[in-house]
């Protein structure tokens, strides 16, 4: 289980897991666990926010775990929620022995043994390993009320459970939270965190992190994939692909035995780097090309 030394030390750490990042995202993940404080990572979607803390969990010799966040989450779902059809078999056990004391059953029945532990009182319980990394990806599907109580929750890092008492984190967990900004976070929720907005990296370092992430790519096709992918982004599009629809790309091409793009292979395979129909159509025929012969262009210029 590593300890962090420095803003240094975090890239490299990083790194070394395949996350290549810049510094002045190494800073804020530095600050973040130098201070305690959680971290609230905004930004389009595939662009690396959920990745980081997966890493992180990595290099850290960490458990990580995973709140994924939806409409209409409650704290049933983020939490805890009793094992009713266990509490159900041990009730028709008890009326059948025709022994058991009600206020023993009760007892016995709101016990830690029919307790179901979800991500939240998951990452406050004592880990041999030291604390949990809390991920809590994609907080703009949520509402509000459960943000209310998510502030409550990360200000003191322990929740009550009526029927138990209060549980508090011995040491608290290592939370990142993701927003893909659908909607705006409360404020009073992001003063808890320390912010950073991921944005798209530029080419060096899209560059860097998809031989990272697809090494057997060459690197003459990584190159007009990467620079094809940041040509897209400026296209107007329903939706601009992320760096992990580039990664997908790439390996779809090697998979393909590709060694260059071409008009007829970009046609092939748009649906691993464009999700929607519309941006699909609008890149087939002549304006594939016109956008390839661009990117070479471009490339032969550096």
């Amino acid at each position: 289980m590593q300890t962090i030394q420095s803003i240094d030390h975090v890239q490299t750490m990083l790194n070394e897991q395949g996350y290549v990042c810049g510094r002045d995202l190494a800073t804020v993940v530095f600050l973040s666990l130098r201070l305690g404080r959680p971290l609230f990572l905004e930004g389009e979607a595939g662009v690396g926010k959920t990745e980081i803390a997966k890493a992180l969990a990595v290099a850290l010799g960490r458990r990580l775990i995973r709140l994924q966040c939806y409409e209409g989450l409650d704290t049933s779902s983020a939490v805890y929620e009793w094992n009713f059809a266990a509490q159900m078999v041990a009730i028709r056990t008890a009326e059948a022995a025709g022994s058991a004391d009600r206020r023993d059953l009760q007892a016995e029945l709101f016990s830690e043994d029919f307790l179901i532990e979800r991500p939240l009182l998951e990452a406050m319980r004592p880990d041999e390993n030291g604390a949990p990394v809390l991920l809590i990806d994609e907080l703009d599907r949520t509402d509000e009320p459960f943000e209310a109580f998510l502030l409550e929750a990360l200000s003191d890092f322990q929740v009550t459970i009526p029927e138990l008492g209060t549980i508090k984190a011995p040491e608290p967990p290592i939370v990142v939270l993701t927003s893909n900004r659908t909607r705006e976070v409360h404020d009073a929720l992001k003063r808890r965190c320390l912010y950073h907005w991921v944005d798209y990296p530029d080419f060096e370092r899209e560059l860097a992190i998809l031989q990272a992430r697809a090494p057997d790519v060459s690197k003459e096709l990584s190159r007009e994939v990467v620079a094809f992918v940041q040509e897209l982004r400026t296209e107007d599009l329903f939706k601009r692909p992320g760096v992990a629809e580039a990664i997908d790309w790439a390996n779809c091409l090697l998979a393909l035995d590709v060694i260059n793009l071409s008009p007829e292979v970009i046609a092939d395979t748009l649906g691993a780097v464009l999700k929607y129909q519309d941006d699909i159509a609008r890149l087939q025929g002549s304006e594939a090309k016109r956008i390839l012969d661009r990117v070479r262009s471009g490339l032969e210029a550096t």
